[in-house]
């Protein structure tokens, strides 16, 4: 089920993931904050974060921690819970800023998120999941940049095998390659199911619907 115009409803969220402080990850997380407790008349809710998010020439605002019940910094290894949603951060990245990926734990499905890092041996181990989420930054491999590329993405793809992978968080030299394209090839390459995001795209997480 995709939608180019979803409906989301922030004061149905419960809690926020915030992977890092970098301002194209981090820019809305005082307004989702402020929205998701209804301007803070309805405190609620986590935000899960790293501590220099918080700490360290923090991006959460001391006036939106206040709308907040819990605010857990998340580390390597961290385990967490919010309902009936388990999920894990099993390895820090290698990036600019403190940063890490997640795993997410349904009854039926795992979802991973490789967010942003450079690539390094060993980092497909810490995601095998049903569905991927990769940040695929780079068309091209660039030693002095800590992202990955498709080179990167077409490895990690390979040795995970999800159900389907989601291609997305794209540099402007994959934007003029056209990532539809890119993951079309990729599919081809690993015999996976790759798609790229685009903005407004929904995917149901049904079951059957990712087996289809």
């Amino acid at each position: 089920m995709i939608s180019s115009r979803p409906k989301l409803n922030p004061l149905e969220l419960d809690g926020i993931f915030l992977s890092h402080r970098h301002i194209d990850h981090a820019n809305d997380v005082n307004i989702i904050i402020e929205a998701m407790t209804n301007g803070g008349h309805s405190p609620k809710g986590m935000l899960f974060a790293p501590s220099d998010a918080i700490d360290t020439d923090p991006v959460v605002l001391q006036h939106f921690r206040n709308h907040l019940e819990n605010i857990h910094r998340i580390r390597e290894k961290g385990k967490y819970t919010i309902g009936s949603l388990s999920f894990e951060t099993p390895v820090r990245h290698i990036h600019d800023v403190e940063t890490y990926g997640v795993l997410f734990f349904g009854s039926q499905l795992t979802v991973s998120y490789i967010t942003d890092t450079k690539y390094f041996d060993g980092l497909e181990s810490f995601y095998q999941s049903n569905v991927l989420v990769l940040n695929v930054v780079l068309l091209e491999s660039k030693e002095w940049i800590n992202h990955l590329s498709v080179v990167d993405a077409e490895k990690i793809i390979a040795s995970i095998r999800p159900e389907l992978c989601i291609l997305t968080h794209f540099g402007m030299n994959m934007i003029k390659a056209k990532p539809w394209k890119i993951a079309e090839e990729l599919s081809e390459q690993t015999g996976v199911k790759v798609i790229a995001a685009s903005d407004g795209k929904m995917i149901s997480l049904e079951k059957n619907d990712i087996f289809q």
